[in-house]
């Protein structure tokens, strides 16, 4: 299946990553720790997997499962609902819970993901079809690494929102480190009393500690949600800020009180008790990825042997070609629609077209097997998940396998 040559780079690839895998692993225990922790602490049993129907009040489940993630989080309040659609729409949540019609919303990380810009304002037709900036809310950025202190200044009182970005999204950059985000967040909360706000998507569990910030955000399809949670989101922060964001979420004064659990509670109770181990599964495939694409001379992003705060591998490909056969590889080595395969579309929310490989169990499960890219230089694919390491590994294999064979090199 996998030429000689493949093979002795995996190899190669193992052995001298062991030491690194190990460090993941004690990742790993450590949050499993955490977990096991708040599931003993607010006392877990079978009726907190019973299902609620109607307006769902009184639904132990949901709300055990609430203090659960905010005691993970380190936060003080959150909610965590099956029915948020995408990690797009809990950070929509949160922005319009917090925002107000004259307010400012400030993002010191540079251009937010690009299903985003819709929400903002600062792509598409600003028609009136309900965007930030159509109910009056300003926004202005700094990029990542830019002195951001003169617009904060600048901003004044009517601050009301810091936006931070953890991941690198389909951006050139590094993603942040905890300490580097809780930095960036004191240096914030020393010149204004501003909300901050965190894309945490794909960086959960991947350090021993989350960010400090006032709303944490990220999706059940990836990181938290271990596999297991087939759709939802979690809001966490302070119990200000979640409870502005549970408003958005039903209504004013029901807040985060309604809301039925169809069944769907176990999932996610199970999902989040195997986070820590599959987002350890996650980062060992990016690891092995980054060092077998750069011995096959291919530019990465990051190194191997580089500490790591979220689960997203960067393969620069450097052609349209290039970034398809990688696409057409992991989508040949997943478990789902392997014989599929993928092409550039025009996805909702992006603003290029965009090559999508995601042979999943949940659609477009990101913590899953999966790459996608969109359609401009440097045609560079972003690589993440894999449920197990040796799933991830075997699909890695597979897209260096199609480059080869497609003589992509």
């Amino acid at each position: 299946m996998f030429s000689e040559k493949i093979m002795k780079l995996a190899e190669e690839a193992e052995h001298d990553l062991a030491s690194l895998f190990a460090e993941v692993d004690a990742i790993s225990f450590f949050n499993t720790g955490k977990v096991m922790n708040a599931f003993r602490e607010y006392r877990v049993s079978e009726s907190h997997f019973a299902p609620t129907s109607g307006y769902g009040y009184d639904d132990r489940g949901r709300d055990t499962l609430d203090r659960i993630y905010a005691m993970v989080m380190g936060t003080d309040a959150a909610f965590v609902r099956h029915n948020i659609v995408s990690g797009t729409h809990a950070l929509a949540i949160g922005l319009y819970g917090l925002l107000r019609p004259g307010d400012i919303m400030l993002s010191i990380t540079g251009k937010p993901y690009d299903t985003l810009e819709e929400v903002i304002g600062i792509a598409g037709e600003n028609n009136g079809n309900g965007s930030l900036r159509d109910f009056g809310v300003t926004y202005r950025q700094v990029e990542l690494g830019e002195d951001f202190e003169e617009a904060i200044r600048n901003a004044g009182s009517r601050l009301k929102v810091v936006f931070i970005q953890r991941s690198k999204g389909y951006m050139n950059r590094r993603t942040l480190t905890v300490s580097e985000i809780n930095a960036m967040i004191d240096r914030v909360r020393s010149m204004t009393d501003a909300y901050v706000v965190l894309d945490n998507c794909y960086g959960e569990f991947t350090e021993k500690e989350e960010p400090k910030a006032d709303l944490l955000i990220g999706s059940l399809i990836k990181n938290p949600g271990g596999g297991m949670a087939e759709s939802g989101a979690y809001l966490a922060g302070s119990t200000r800020a979640v409870e502005l964001a549970g408003y958005r979420l039903t209504s004013v004064g029901a807040g985060t009180e309604v809301g039925a659990s169809l069944g769907m509670t176990k999932s996610m109770y199970k999902g989040l008790f195997f986070a820590p181990h599959v987002t350890a599964q996650a980062k060992k495939t990016a690891m092995f990825a980054a060092y077998l694409f750069e011995r096959l001379g291919y530019r990465v992003e990051p190194r191997w042997n580089v500490p790591r705060s979220d689960i997203i591998q960067a393969v620069h490909l450097g052609s349209a070609e290039g970034l398809c056969a990688f696409c057409r590889g992991i989508q040949k080595g997943s478990p789902v629609d392997a014989f599929v395969t993928p092409e550039p579309w025009d996805m909702p929310g992006y603003t290029d077209p965009v090559i999508m490989a995601a042979g999943t169990f949940t659609q477009g499960a990101s913590i899953e097997l999966s790459a996608d890219g969109p359609m401009r230089p440097p045609y560079t694919a972003f690589f993440q998940g894999g449920l197990t390491y040796e799933s991830g590994k075997i699909g890695i294999l597979t897209a260096a396998q199609e480059l080869l064979n497609n003589s992509i090199e």
